[in-house]
Parts: C-alpha cells; structure tokens; sequence
C-alpha cells in the first residue's frame, strides 16, 4: 500500500505546502465562492504591494498645521475670509477670522518638503513620502466622513477597504486574520460608528476586521479553556465539520444555497480561531523584541509607549502575512481625538507627541528589514480643517471636507512628491482634486487590484469599493 500510495501521499503534501505559499489556487475559489474564502487569489495584475498599514489620525488632523505650508495665510492672519460659508464647519456661531498656523515649519530632505515641527522623527523621512495634498470629501460631519474613508460611502453598512482586499486578495496566513484593527488605548473610546469602520456589511462576514481589545487579552478566548487539552479541541471541530459538510440528515452544507457564503464563513471562524491559539500570542509578544528595536519605536517613552506598541505589532503582523491592519490614534471626539476644535496646539501637539517617534520607528524598522517595498503604510484621518479660527476657550480649527492632506509610503510609492494643492489659504482642494473614490482606487491599484472589476453582487447590482467613480493617482506610483 505504501508503496503504490507513496506518490499521492508526496503529492498532496505538496500541494498542501504550495497553498500555504500561496502559488495554489483551486477553482472553487474564485471570488464569491464559499469553499474556502480565505485562500490566497491572484491580483489582476502585478501588485506593488503585498500588505497595508493603515494609521488613521481619528478626528481630523489640520492639513495647514502639519503637511500643507501656506505662507498666504501667515500674510493674512487676523483678516475676513471674504465669502466663506459659515456652514462649511460643524459650528457655524463660531466661526473667526483667519488663523496663521502656531507651529514653525521648515524644509526637509532632497524633496525640500515643507514639515510642521510637529513631527520632528518622521520629518526625517519626508523623501520616502507621497503627499496627497488635494484631498476633499463629502461630509462635514465625524460619523459620515468616518464611513466614507472607510468605506466610501457616508451611509452605514458598506464594507471597508479592508475588507474588500481580504475578499479580493485572500488572506496569506493560514494562522492569523487577513484583516486587524487596533483603536486608541487610552481610555478614549472607539471612533464615532465604532465596528461599522471596519465591517463586513454586505460582503460575506468572513472578511470584516478583527477588533484587538486595546487592554487585557487582545482577543476573547485566545487561550484554550482550562482542562481543553488540543485533541479534544480538534475533536470538536472535526465533529461540527462533520455535521455541517458530512452526509446525511444532519448535514448542514449539502442543503445550504451554494451563494450563501455564511456557513463557509462561521465554519472558517472556528478553524481560524483554533490556529490562532497557537499563533497570535507569538505575534502579540512584543517584548521578545530587542532593547534596539523597542527604543526605536519608542515603547521606552511613556508619552508614546502605547501607540508605539501598536506600531511595533503591526509590523509583527505584515512579517507574519497579516494583509491589512488600521491603528486609531485618538477616540471618540474633540479632545480625545485630534478634533481640535479648542486650544490646536495643546491637542495637535499631544497627538503629534504621541505618534511621531512610533510611526518614524515603523518606516525605518519596515525599511531596514526589507518590508517597506512591499507594506503600504499610509497616513490621515476623515476630512481636514478650517483656516479660519474657532472662537470659544484657545483657538482651534472647525472641521473642513474641502480639503485635507494624505500622505503615502512603500508598497510602490514614489516617495518625495507632492500631487495636487489646496488653495493659497488652505480652504479647498484647487488643483488636481483626489476624492476619497480616487484614494482607494489608488490604493487598490498598488495592490494589484483593479478598482473596476472588484465588485460583488448585491441587491440585484454589483457593487465595488469606488461605487461609479474613481481614478487611480498614478502621479504618486513608482
């Protein structure tokens, strides 16, 4: 037996191991199918980049402020804006004259860019940067501009760009979510529309973020039950394999629609979680890091240790074949976020504080270990800000869709330029307009995915993450 089984038995431990690599794709996971959502699926052409981190500044960071420097502004600091809709803003009562930025700014790099003294560390890696600087969106509002970044649309319950890449793309571990996501740690709560940022909605469930618990176990039942040993755990899941792909009367799959993507998707779950067991907390382990490594991102620092240790997590998770993950920096709103609608440089100079050594950390560690070529770090929060004050306590800046400032880097970035400009005063989005359909195309593009032919069908139309628009910024591809 052995003899004449030898050469299917060697087979199918290769085609185990090409799976696992990801250079085995069966047919019956073509996208849609509910054989095995998770495998790993082909990009429609050559991907750039491999995986994405996502650092979301929740809030609204003030593109004037950090990225987008306006000497017209400074000239005229304490005038009217003539013809300014007070409405632009969230507090239309509130609205002052012009407001210089309070920060210094200077050049920085062969690009010469401009760089608040905001962030200090990552003005250092300005040249591996695309800066996006026309952005706009579609809501002045933090829940619907959460949703449309997110998700592109200002309504609730259409999947994230996270999701659609896992559902595009598959997951590359086998051991691991495709799709991870980490909010603010500091008792500030989760954004506005808290899971709705990173679910699912109509795609299979399969492909919504996993949420890490910011404090505690990052994610419920990671270890196994006390007196579970690993057979009798594996017994239970070959016993609701059993049930539910088995034949027989109580077999569940033969009789489930073959469309209906549920059963594969809660079946996976288990499987996931089992492997996870084993997995995660060696992925979680960041103190297993050298003294060199932690120091860099700044988890020696107790004003940024926090952040920092998701930085470092989150390069943990790529190296491991993590697909997407997104880090919160701030929470619910106003001060706890970077919604600097009172006192700008108090709350941007705290957040800023916070950020800057782990995310310059994160960009020379990915770079340093051969990563950066193939993670697409990317940079920003929902809508920018106002020029113009906000009366009431230290002076801030309302919220501003017209304009606000993304930067791009690694993942097939062609770092050091600067595509599009907002007006001389930073109010609206002026020349080579980037809508957030033209971000995630983009995004999409350097993943190999073609925004266009992404879709899903839903509700008698295919659906796609651009919806009907959307074009790919090929001025900031390599």
């Amino acid at each position: 037996m052995l003899r004449r089984a030898g050469c299917g038995a060697g087979l199918l431990g290769l085609a185990a191991l090409m799976q696992e690599s990801g250079l085995l794709v069966p047919a019956a996971s073509a996208l849609g199918s509910p054989a095995d959502p998770l495998t790993p699926r082909p990009s429609h052409f050559p991907a750039r980049a491999k995986s994405v981190i996502w650092l979301f500044m929740n809030g609204g960071p003030s593109q004037v402020d950090t990225w987008d420097y306006k000497p017209e502004l400074i000239r005229s600091h304490g005038k009217e804006l003539a013809g300014f809709d007070k409405k632009t803003g969230f507090f239309a009562d509130s609205v002052g004259p012009l407001m210089k930025s309070p920060f210094d700014w200077a050049r920085h790099g062969q690009s010469g860019t401009w760089v608040s003294d905001l962030f200090p560390n990552l003005a250092r890696h300005a040249d591996k940067m695309a800066f996006l600087h026309s952005c706009h969106t579609e809501s002045n509002n933090h829940s619907p501009a959460l949703f449309m970044i997110n998700t592109g649309s200002t309504r609730m319950g259409s999947p994230c760009v996270g999701s659609w890449m896992t559902y595009g793309l598959g997951s590359a571990s086998r051991n691991l979510p495709a799709f991870v996501v980490m909010s603010d740690p500091l008792d500030r709560g989760l954004p506005k529309g808290q899971a709705s940022n990173w679910g699912a909605g109509f795609l299979p469930s399969v492909y919504q973020g996993t949420w890490l618990r910011p404090k505690g176990e990052p994610i419920d039942n990671l270890r196994p039950p006390a007196g579970m040993d690993d057979a009798a755990q594996r017994a239970q899941l070959d016993l609701l394999a059993r049930l539910n792909r088995g034949a027989g009367p109580a077999a569940h799959a033969p009789s489930a629609p073959a469309t209906d993507g549920e059963l594969a998707a809660r079946i996976e779950s288990f499987e996931l979680a089992y492997r996870m067991q084993a997995a995660a907390p060696d992925a979680f382990a960041i103190e297993r890091e050298p003294e060199s490594i932690q120091a860099l991102y700044g988890l020696d620092q107790p004003h940024c240790r926090h952040f920092a240790a998701q930085c470092l997590t989150a390069r943990r998770m790529v190296e491991r074949g993590v697909r997407f993950v997104q880090i919160y920096s701030g929470g619910m709103e106003n001060q706890r976020s970077w919604d600097g609608h009172e006192d700008i440089v108090g709350n941007h100079r705290g957040f800023a504080r916070e950020t800057d050594q782990p995310i310059a950390g994160l960009l020379a560690d990915l770079e340093q270990r051969g990563l950066l070529d193939e993670t697409l770090v990317v940079w920003g929060g929902e809508f920018g800000r106002l020029p113009v004050s906000q009366k009431g306590g230290k002076p801030g800046r309302d919220h501003n869709p017209h304009a606000f400032t993304y930067w791009l880097a690694g993942g097939g970035v062609k770092g050091g330029t600067h595509h599009g400009a907002t007006d001389e005063l930073g109010h609206k989005a002026a020349v080579d307009r980037v809508s957030v359909n033209d971000l995630h195309a983009t995004l999409l593009h350097l993943l190999g995915l073609d925004h266009e032919r992404l879709t899903f069908f839903h509700n008698g139309r295919n659906y796609r993450l651009t919806d009907v628009a959307g074009d790919v910024v090929k001025a900031v591809i390599a």
